[in-house]
C-alpha cells in the first residue's frame, strides 16, 4: 500500500517582486504617455505633406497604426483596461489644441481633408481600443 506525499501548498508571493512590478507599471504608463504626445506631434508634421502638389493621408495611416500600437502596449504594460485611455489623452489635448487658432491667426492643423480625417480617425481608433479592452475575457489568473 502507498501512501500519498502531503499536499504541498505553493509558496506565497515573494514581496519583494511587488515594488519593481508597480516600478514598471508606473514606467510602462509614462512611456505610453510621452509616446501618446509624440506620435500627435508627429502625425501633425506629417498633415500638411503634399507628392506632386497634391495632399497625401499618411498621417492618416501612422494615426490610426500608432494609436493600435499605443493603446495594446498600454494595457499589456499598466495591465489595466483603464490604460488606453493614457496615450490617448494628451493626443486629444494636442490635437485640439492644434485645431485652435493662435492670437496671429496660425492653425496647425486645417480643416482639410487630411486634418479633419485625422482627427476623426485617430479618436475612432481609441475609442475601437477601448470598446474591445472592456468587451475582453478578464485575463487568466497571474497573468496581471
Amino acid at each position: 500500500m502507498s501512501v500519498a506525499p502531503p499536499e504541498q501548498e505553493p509558496p506565497p508571493p515573494a514581496r519583494l517582486w511587488r515594488p519593481l512590478d508597480v516600478g514598471l507599471r508606473v514606467t510602462g504608463g509614462l512611456v505610453v504617455f510621452v509616446a501618446g504626445a509624440a506620435t500627435a506631434v508627429l502625425e501633425l508634421l506629417l498633415a500638411p505633406l503634399r507628392v506632386s502638389g497634391q495632399l497625401v493621408g499618411v498621417a492618416v495611416l501612422v494615426a490610426v497604426a500608432a494609436n493600435i500600437a499605443l493603446s495594446w502596449f498600454a494595457i499589456e504594460t499598466v495591465g489595466r483596461r483603464w490604460a488606453v485611455a493614457l496615450p490617448a489623452l494628451p493626443w486629444v489635448v494636442i490635437m485640439v489644441a492644434a485645431a485652435d487658432r493662435t492670437t496671429e491667426g496660425d492653425v496647425l492643423l486645417v480643416g482639410n481633408w487630411v486634418g479633419l480625417t485625422l482627427v476623426v480617425a485617430g479618436a475612432m481608433t481609441f475609442a475601437v481600443m477601448a470598446f474591445r479592452s472592456i468587451l475582453a475575457p478578464p485575463p487568466a489568473p497571474g497573468r496581471y
